[in-house]
C-alpha cells in the first residue's frame, strides 16, 4: 500500500442519521480503497449566557463534548462490520465546522458530510457554512444523500473545463474501485444570441460536434483503464436537470467545481445546489487544485 492511499476519508459526525449515511459511505469506500477512515465531531463553545458563571459555562462545555464523543461512539460501532478498528481513528475537535472540515482535508483523500445535519453541522451545506467548505476544501468533497448503497455507474458532468477535467479523473478513479461503468455527461444549448440568427444554426452539427469533443474527452482514459466501461451521454439542455436524471441510477455523481458554460459558477451556482439537494445518490465535488483521488 503506498502512501495515498494512508490518507484518511474524514467524515464529519453529529450524531445525526444523515451522518451515519455518510459514515457508513465513506466506511465502505475506505475499505475498498485501502485507506483508514477519521470520524470527527466539532464541539463548539457555548455562547457567553448572561448571568451566568464560569462553572455554569464549564458545565455547558463539558455537556457538549460529551455529547460529541457519544456520536463517536455511535459512529464507530455503525462501521464496525465495514473496517477493523485499527483503521479507525477518531477525534473531538474545536471550533466551527467548515473549518474544522478544511484544517481536516489537508492531509485527507476525500471529505464526506450528510446532506443533512444537526448542532453545528446543521446548515452545512445550504448556507455560507456549506459554500466555505467546498469553497475551501483541499481535496475533493462528497455528500452522501439518497442510498449511500447506490452500486450503479459513476456519472461525471463534462464540459471541457479545468473542473470537469479534475472530476473526470476523479469519476475514472472512483469506477475503477467500484468495479463499475463511467458515465460521462454533456448537456448543451444554444448560445445566446438573436432568435432571427438562432433559427439559422444547424442543431445537428452542433450536437456532433459536442459529441466528438466528449469523446476525446475520455478516449485517453479508455486506453488507461481497459477494465472500466465507458459510456458517454450528450443531451440538449440543463446541466443540472440532465445529471439529476442520471443519478436516479448512478452510484455516484460528480462534477467538478467551477466549469465553463452550463456549468459556470458551480460551487456557488444553481447546479451544485440543484444537485446537492435533490440527486439521488451521493456527490462528489471536485477541485482541480483539491482532486486528490477519494471515492467509491
Amino acid at each position: 500500500m503506498n502512501d495515498a492511499n494512508e490518507s484518511p476519508e474524514v467524515v464529519g459526525v453529529d450524531g445525526s442519521e444523515s451522518a451515519l449515511k455518510a459514515v457508513r459511505w465513506a466506511a465502505r469506500d475506505a475499505a475498498a480503497a485501502g485507506r483508514p477512515l477519521h470520524l470527527v465531531a466539532v464541539a463548539t463553545d457555548p455562547p457567553p449566557l448572561a448571568d451566568a458563571g464560569p462553572q455554569v459555562w464549564a458545565e455547558l462545555r463539558a455537556a457538549t463534548v460529551a455529547a460529541a464523543e457519544d456520536h463517536l461512539r455511535a459512529a464507530v460501532a455503525a462501521v464496525a462490520p465495514l473496517l477493523p478498528p485499527e483503521r479507525v481513528g477518531t477525534a473531538v475537535r474545536d471550533g466551527r465546522p467548515a473549518a474544522v472540515l478544511a484544517d481536516e482535508s489537508r492531509h485527507a483523500a476525500a471529505v464526506v458530510v450528510g446532506n443533512r445535519g444537526r448542532g453545528g453541522f446543521r446548515g452545512l451545506l445550504l448556507g455560507s457554512t456549506g459554500v466555505a467548505l467546498t469553497a475551501s476544501a483541499h481535496c475533493p468533497l462528497v455528500v452522501v444523500r439518497g442510498n449511500e448503497a447506490a452500486d450503479g455507474p459513476v456519472v461525471v458532468g463534462v464540459d471541457g473545463s479545468d473542473g470537469s477535467e479534475a472530476a473526470l479523473a476523479f469519476a475514472v478513479e472512483a469506477a475503477a474501485q467500484r468495479r463499475t461503468a463511467l458515465v460521462a455527461v454533456r448537456a448543451w444549448g444554444e448560445p445566446a444570441m438573436d432568435p432571427a440568427v438562432a433559427v439559422l444554426l444547424d442543431t445537428v452539427e452542433l450536437r456532433r460536434a459536442q459529441a466528438e469533443e466528449l469523446e476525446q474527452a475520455v478516449a485517453a482514459l479508455r486506453e488507461k483503464y481497459p477494465d472500466v466501461p465507458v459510456t458517454t451521454h450528450v443531451t440538449h439542455g440543463s446541466p443540472a436537470t440532465a445529471l439529476k436524471e442520471a443519478s436516479a441510477e448512478a452510484g455516484m455523481v460528480v462534477v467538478g467545481a467551477r466549469g465553463r458554460g452550463g456549468l459556470a459558477g458551480l460551487v456557488l451556482g444553481s447546479v451544485a445546489q440543484s444537485l446537492v439537494h435533490h440527486a439521488a445518490c451521493p456527490v462528489a465535488v471536485v477541485r482541480p487544485e483539491a482532486s486528490r483521488r477519494v471515492a467509491g
